[in-house]
């Protein structure tokens, strides 16, 4: 399948919330994600995984998990991801971040996540 059917798959997954199985599909073993300019904090299928059950754990509502845009060149994507979230704590923010991904055999095997932390931290102080 190319690149693109499978990053349209992708988005389709994660709006309707199947992040686990976006994962499961979509990500190689050897896989790595990373937030900004920090070291690759999960590598390995098994650490993607347990990441995302962590980050669910924290939210209490998902209001929206929506791409607002994508593009494909050659083996790179980069997917503009909007997601506002009420964690557990009450913590309430919008994240607006771009996933860039590097995909191999069908399979992502980099991602890199950018966005603003100073926002979410704004927004998540916010009364």
């Amino acid at each position: 399948m190319p690149i693109h059917e499978n990053v349209e798959r992708l988005i389709e997954l994660v709006e309707r919330g199947e992040f686990l199985e976006a994962i499961e599909k979509f990500y190689a073993p050897q896989a790595t994600m990373q937030e900004n300019l920090q070291l690759p904090l999960r590598t390995g299928l098994p650490a993607l995984l347990e990441g995302e059950r962590q980050a669910l754990a924290r939210f209490k509502i998902l209001h929206q998990h929506r791409a607002v845009s994508y593009v494909v060149d050659g083996n790179r994507a980069a997917i503009n991801w909007i997601f506002e979230i009420t964690e557990q704590s009450g913590r309430h923010y919008t994240l607006d971040e771009v996933a860039y991904q590097e995909w191999q055999d069908g399979k992502i095997v980099r991602e890199r996540f950018y966005y603003d932390p100073n926002l979410r931290q704004a927004e998540a102080s916010k009364p």
